[in-house]
């Protein structure tokens, strides 16, 4: 079948594109509205120290890039794309209204809400939209700098401000404003999917099958009754079968939130059996073109997690820093620490992302657009030059805090290094995976994601600033241990994207022409 369907377009893309657009926008105003106060709030509500609130925060990050490798599995086999965003939807909000009461544990019971969700709605907005276009479609990269933009208008907006209002008002306020935000992304994918065609919709069913509770007809597919709709042994559908156990393992996530030390036992043999079995799918694919696609795919995946190990900074020490060691006054008013370090990448995403989107097409045109692998290897560059800038400015800092002016550039390198590697790397997946296959190879993606989200906490716990009788240190010992850190990651940064651009030749041959 296929769903892509003639429509009106803007701009040179479907229409569909852009109710995708507006439906991760205020989806993203939730998720990292709760992120910009995560940190904040372990550290200064719930008093942990730096060292347990990083551990922490990458467990929580980790478990929202790993479920969704679950999420698109279920999709792609039982719900379709389109219930799975709903029901993720509603979870998600349910877990950032669960937050607003006071407690630790509807603080951890909110985030297992959240993390469940957050897997059904992940990977399948994304394979969504690569699903608009053909895979040699050549504005598939520019279209998903366009989602990306989405992305981070809505990061943009609810760092600015649920990180305000959780920092200055009250925590749980900010935390139920993301909900808000939440259902309004909701409806706008309720209201506007027809725009979407027959995209989205669960295996078996017919076109008209839609959220709205239009009735299936019977497609002839050796089994009447689409799988969904199937009765198990207990005499449950599977849709209902998927729901149910996606509630049950809420209480799992809390349970591993509040041990997160055991994660060290989950994380990394997860991702030794998930590469190893991206590798046999890999080889069990007869045609060489699509082993060799799959495998390019694979390093690729690899790299970008040690990329978010480091990228991912952003939402743990980098708060952090922002708070202990960053001049914050501006024209005599102190910006809120939250607000500051949560919503500048977005903003950089917002302007540039049109750039970049516009860019690629361009250097297509003259036979200069640099490939996928080349865009990795830029990206990891960008990843230096950027972690350098917080160094020198450290070197600038006066009685330990560093000018404004460094911290804002170093992160709008860290913002093209984004643009180059993660718009792309979700391009990549949908169209260098097999059909059959996508929805893996998309939680894949996210997967690696975790684990650079878990190193990214490991890294942050070993910028732990001492802490005495319940007091940090002053702003010139933080200074010291932050910088020293960075200065580090700039080096391997640096590495990776030499390495990255020394296989450019291979991974090239693998591509079979895929940019």
């Amino acid at each position: 079948m296929n769903n892509r369907v003639e429509q009106k377009t803007y701009f040179g893309h479907p229409s569909a594109l852009y109710m995708l657009f507006f439906t991760e926008m205020w989806e993203r105003f939730m998720f990292y509205g709760n992120r910009a106060l995560l940190m904040f709030f372990m550290v200064q509500s719930m008093h942990f120290d730096d060292g347990k609130a990083n551990l922490i925060y990458g467990s929580i990050q980790a478990l929202m890039y790993t479920v969704p490798l679950v999420g698109g599995m279920l999709a792609d086999r039982i719900l379709g794309q389109r219930r799975a965003i709903f029901f993720g939807g509603i979870l998600m909000a349910a877990g950032a209204f669960t937050m607003m009461l006071q407690g630790d544990i509807f603080f951890y019971t909110g985030l297992g809400c959240i993390i469940c969700g957050n897997g059904f709605f992940k990977p399948n907005i994304s394979t969504m939209v690569g699903d608009l276009y053909s895979p040699d479609d050549p504005r598939r990269d520019g279209a998903f700098s366009i989602f990306y933009m989405g992305i981070n208008i809505g990061a943009f907006l609810g760092s600015a401000i649920c990180g305000y209002v959780g920092q200055t008002i009250s925590w749980h306020l900010g935390f139920g404003l993301a909900g808000v935000f939440m259902l309004i992304g909701l409806f706008v994918f309720y209201r506007f999917q027809f725009l979407l065609g027959t995209t989205g919709i669960a295996r078996g069913l017919a076109n008209s099958e839609t959220l709205d509770g239009a009735i299936a007809t019977k497609v002839d597919d050796g089994n009447s009754t689409p799988l969904l709709k199937r009765k198990n042994q207990l005499g449950i559908s599977w849709e209902w079968t998927c729901y149910i156990t996606a509630l049950l393992c809420v209480p799992l996530f809390v349970l591993l939130l509040i041990n997160y030390t055991v994660m060290d036992y989950i994380m990394n043999p997860l991702a030794l059996i998930a590469g190893v079995a991206l590798l046999v799918f890999a080889f069990m694919e007869t045609s060489k073109a699509a082993r060799e696609k799959m495998l390019a795919a694979i390093v690729m995946i690899v790299f970008s997690i040690l990329f978010w190990g480091f990228y991912e900074q952003g939402g743990g020490s980098l708060n952090l820093f922002t708070e202990r060691n960053v001049d914050l006054e501006v024209w005599g008013i102190h910006l809120s620490s939250a607000s500051v370090n949560n919503a500048i990448n977005p903003l950089f995403v917002i302007l540039f992302s049109p750039i970049f989107a516009w860019l690629w097409p361009f250097l297509n045109k003259k036979g200069l657009e640099p490939n996928t692998p080349m865009k990795f290897g830029i990206s990891f560059l960008c990843l230096c030059f950027g972690f350098y800038l917080f160094v020198m400015g450290g070197k600038a800092a006066n009685n330990g805090l560093v000018p404004l002016s460094y911290y804002v550039f170093g992160y709008l390198l860290l913002t093209f290094g984004e643009l180059c590697l993660s718009p792309v790397g979700l391009s990549m997946i949908t169209k260098l995976a097999p059909a059959k296959l996508v929805g893996m190879m998309m939680g894949a993606w996210f997967l690696a994601s975790a684990m650079g989200q878990f190193v990214a906490g490991k890294i942050g716990a070993m910028m732990q600033v001492p802490d005495t009788n319940g007091q940090n240190q002053d702003a010139l010992t933080s200074l010291g241990i932050y910088t020293g850190m960075f200065e580090y990651i700039a080096k391997v940064s640096a590495a990776a994207g030499v390495v990255l651009i020394i296989l450019v030749p291979l991974l090239k041959k693998w591509l079979h022409q895929e940019k």
